[in-house]
């Protein structure tokens, strides 16, 4: 196939449309964040990256702690807002009518509609040019039990999660399979006929 070179640039798709908060109970923002991932297992290790013009740069710098709530497709508009919408206007909480909870390890709430709530501490921040990133360790995780099986298994496709890229929002398709299907050892069907010894 024929492809063009462009220059390097952010590129990066789909990454997970996160709703952070920060802040206390008592005075508390949230704002959108897609450039977050994984670092580490052991100790469970996060990051978010934010624009120091953002309104909640200074309270994450200052508390260093947040909470990364995962969002369904049914909180695309509320998401999108908290984008686009500075919290030194407006109280994005209330209008978006998001129920903040305490977390139990940072005093950042929860935002109670979101089915996965990350609770995260700050243990390292770097400035990479446009944004700063806030490396954090993952003390607590929230989840609906909803979601749970009766094992207790965190069943997240049903969680209706969403995924973006490149400027717009995408609610996940169907499931394709599991980590490990390509190498997993197909169990063989008895033979018709035959006699297991």
């Amino acid at each position: 196939m024929a492809k063009q070179h462009w220059k390097g640039s952010v590129l990066l798709a789909p990454v997970p449309p996160t709703l952070v908060s920060c802040g206390t109970m008592e005075s508390h923002n949230v704002l959108t964040v897609a450039w977050t991932g994984v670092l580490a297992t052991h100790p469970p290790m996060t990051y978010i990256s934010v624009r120091p013009i953002r309104h909640s740069y200074g309270i994450l710098m200052e508390q260093r702690e947040f909470v990364i709530n995962l969002t369904t497709s049914a909180m695309m508009k509320e998401t999108d807002f908290c984008g686009v919408r500075s919290g030194k206007d407006v109280d994005k909480f209330q209008v978006c009518h998001f129920t903040p909870e305490p977390a139990q390890t940072v005093q950042a709430p929860l935002i109670a509609e979101c089915p996965v709530n990350l609770e995260c501490k700050v243990t390292a921040t770097q400035e990479m040019g446009t944004h700063t990133v806030f490396f954090a360790e993952i003390t607590g995780v929230n989840v609906e039990e909803t979601y749970l099986d009766s094992k207790g298994k965190l069943n997240l496709q049903q969680c209706g999660l969403m995924a973006y890229a490149h400027g717009e929002y995408f609610a996940l398709g169907r499931k394709l399979g599991n980590f490990g299907d390509s190498v997993r050892k197909r169990k063989k069907k008895p033979q018709p006929g035959k006699k297991n010894s």
